[in-house]
């Protein structure tokens, strides 16, 4: 079978297509273990193609999986895409340009916060051949020492409030006495700033014992981290004696001046009873 001059192109050209369609062929890698951040630090986000070829062209894509429809971060046609942006990352992510030719699509993400914590995904398409990475993020950060504050006199004992914040993950709080007892105490409260960062109070009445001593400890299990403030409280502080001699005083007073009063009204009377006689 003879073949003619332009069977002979035809069949050129698909090979060229052949040839140009598997060199575009590319993977997306990243790190097996995920990334551990603390809170305020810089970090990277590894992403690469493999072979190394360059990415310069094609489109860059970062997403955080628990946002939809919004980007972390978006590169296209030589250019960074803020349309759509996730707000929290404005002016906190950005690319390696210098590297993207020999296929560095890693992302930088500077002075992470507790909303930084999920799964991110790497995109990277180019017009013929597409590939994404996913890699896990968690937050650390361990908060203030615990502010503790005297409420005062509260159901036959003294009040206590403790506050702690600038925590990742939410912390635990806690009551103990001074042999290390759990304390019976109010719901905690925790919110949540924007963040990402956890702040937990508690109220607690605590009674007279012998030591006075009690503790308000903060603590996260996932980082192994605690905070912890001791607090003595005087034992005059539960002496209600002041209030009952004031209102023995009070008493006392009260009725010196019923006692009074009936004595003068009795010497009007008898005064009275001993000018008629005369």
């Amino acid at each position: 079978m003879e073949t003619g001059p332009d069977s002979l192109f035809v069949t050129l050209l698909l090979l060229l297509h052949s040839s140009h369609s598997e060199s575009e062929k590319f993977e997306v890698l990243g790190p097996t273990d995920l990334i551990v951040a603390v809170a305020g630090d810089d970090i990277i986000l590894p992403c690469y193609l493999k072979p190394n070829i360059s990415a310069e062209d094609m489109t860059v894509d970062w997403l955080n999986l628990d946002f939809i429809g919004s980007h972390v971060y978006h590169y296209q046609n030589n250019k960074i895409i803020r349309d759509h942006q996730i707000l929290s990352y404005i002016e906190r992510t950005s690319l390696f340009k210098e590297e993207l030719w020999k296929g560095n699509t890693s992302l930088k993400l500077t002075r992470v916060q507790g909303t930084d914590e999920g799964f991110y995904k790497c995109v990277i398409q180019s017009k013929n051949w597409n590939g994404h990475f996913t890699i896990q993020v968690l937050v650390e950060a361990v908060g203030s020492k615990p502010v503790v504050s005297i409420e005062g006199h509260r159901e036959g004992g003294m009040g206590l409030l403790c506050e702690s914040e600038g925590w990742h993950p939410q912390p635990e709080l806690v009551w103990l006495d001074s042999k290390g007892d759990r304390l019976s105490a109010g719901p905690p409260e925790t919110h949540r700033d924007f963040k990402g960062f956890y702040k937990v109070k508690q109220h607690v009445i605590v009674q007279e014992t012998d030591t006075n001593r009690f503790t308000c400890r903060v603590q996260q299990s996932r980082i192994n981290e605690k905070m912890e403030t001791n607090v003595h409280l005087p034992s005059e502080l539960f002496d209600t004696t002041p209030w009952r001699i004031t209102s023995i005083v009070l008493c006392c007073l009260v009725a010196v001046t019923v006692i009074g009063s009936a004595l003068t009204i009795y010497r009007i009377r008898n005064k009275k009873g001993n000018v008629a006689m005369i």
